[in-house]
């Protein structure tokens, strides 16, 4: 009878922990599928439209309530360059035919066919290129979606199509960067050229480098000129593109790797700071401007995921399960979407009174760079990882989780 008892109360445990197992195994597909569908709903309409050369056509507008008076036609510009920075290095992952594949080559597909219309001045979705200062904000976007995938996005393109990009981004040397963040817009576009070897502008890009180090301010933060402002601005632009820009610049040997290896560490310590911002909910703190870029806020840690390795301090299966939480926060939120698919002004629904005076629903594209990892295959150790819990959820559950520390 004992030993009766003892081998039900083995298998017992066995097949509870089978179906554990299994459970996790489930949940980890779970998280990318969720993950790759979520990023086909938010780039089918754009990447659909735009690849026939009706974008500017069937995009529905929506301005910001405070509208500051800039030409309404910049909001496809943002709308386009956004998305394929965040979408470009999922683009990079080869063919195959999972439903992931299907979706990821009609994607990119769809992409192509959409730079070309963007610098056709015959096409009806040639971009707002030469008017006004915004342009340089999202070509510069666009040139970091080239320099993040540059096999896929831009060697594929025909040459007619690649000198129109080359005589644009050389264009927008008219324009005078603002003394802040706007400077690495001016110096990505530059270095993208560098990267192609073709003629660039290099007091552009060393004037950006020496001002974004002089504005670090310690702890794995810079101020976004030369006041400090508590925003996501460090996530939005500064620490990505500083990073990535320094990397063309070693690569090129342009610099060496003392150069690059101070910004990285800095990153990875902001990337750490985000990780902690996430709470045992899976929600994030709402403060600053442009907070309608939603999961924007997170690039520098999905960036480090995808291509530069997480912080010693974190795993891959708190922060995918983190991140995954956070997605599931916000689009479980009705009103993200219109009725045609396009992203409404808002954080996490419709709620257009949050935007800022330059805010357009082409804005909200921003929120693709959350996606990056997406760019490492399936059976990368980010996917395969088991889900843990991310270090606020530890902290308040009673759990045992890191003590934090700050950085020079």
């Amino acid at each position: 009878m004992n030993l009766r008892i003892i081998l039900c109360a083995v298998a017992l445990c066995i097949n509870v922990h089978l179906f554990a197992e299994k459970n996790i195994k489930a949940e980890k597909v779970e998280d990318r599928k969720y993950w790759c569908d979520l990023l086909y709903k938010i780039s089918e309409p754009v990447l659909s439209n735009m690849s026939k050369g009706e974008l500017i056509r069937n995009m529905e507008l929506e301005l910001s309530p405070r509208w500051d008076g800039r030409s309404e036609r910049v909001t496809y510009m943002e709308a386009f360059g956004r998305l394929m920075c965040g979408l470009a290095p999922w683009l990079t992952l080869p063919d195959d035919d999972t439903e992931e594949g299907k979706q990821r080559k009609q994607l990119r597909e769809w992409a192509l066919k959409s730079y070309a219309h963007a610098v056709d001045p015959e096409s009806p979705d040639y971009l707002e290129w030469r008017k006004e200062g915004q342009p340089l904000v999202d070509a510069a976007f666009l040139a970091q979606s080239l320099i993040r995938a540059p096999k896929q996005l831009w060697e594929p393109l025909d040459e007619i199509t690649k000198k129109r990009y080359i005589e644009e981004f050389k264009g927008l040397r008219r324009i005078t960067p603002g003394y802040n963040n706007w400077l690495l817009f001016s110096a990505m576009v530059e270095t993208f050229l560098l990267s192609i070897d073709e003629q660039y502008d290099g007091y552009r890009i060393n004037m950006a480098l020496k001002k974004t180090e002089e504005w670090y301010v310690g702890d794995g933060w810079y101020s976004d000129g030369p006041h400090f402002a508590f925003d996501y601005y460090n996530s939005f632009v500064i620490q990505p593109m500083y990073v990535e820009i320094l990397e063309v610049l070693k690569n090129k040997k342009r610099i060496n790797t003392q150069g690059f290896a101070p910004a990285l560490e800095r990153m990875k310590r902001y990337g750490v700071i985000l990780e902690r911002l996430i709470s045992p909910e899976g929600t994030f703190p709402v403060f600053g401007r442009s907070i309608t870029y939603r999961l924007g806020i997170f690039q520098p840690l999905s960036l480090l995921a995808w291509k530069y390795d997480l912080p010693e301090e974190l795993t891959d299966g708190q922060v995918r399960a983190g991140l995954t939480a956070c997605m599931k926060s916000m689009f479980a939120v009705p009103g993200n979407f219109n009725k045609s698919g396009f992203l409404q002004l808002g954080f996490a629904g419709h709620q257009p009174e949050i935007s800022d005076v330059y805010t357009n629903n082409g804005s909200l594209y921003l929120t693709s760079f959350a996606f990056l990892p997406l760019g490492l295959p399936a059976n990368h150790l980010f996917w395969t990882d088991a889900p843990q819990d991310w270090t606020s959820k530890k902290a308040w559950t009673g759990q045992e989780f890191p003590k934090d520390k700050a950085s020079k």
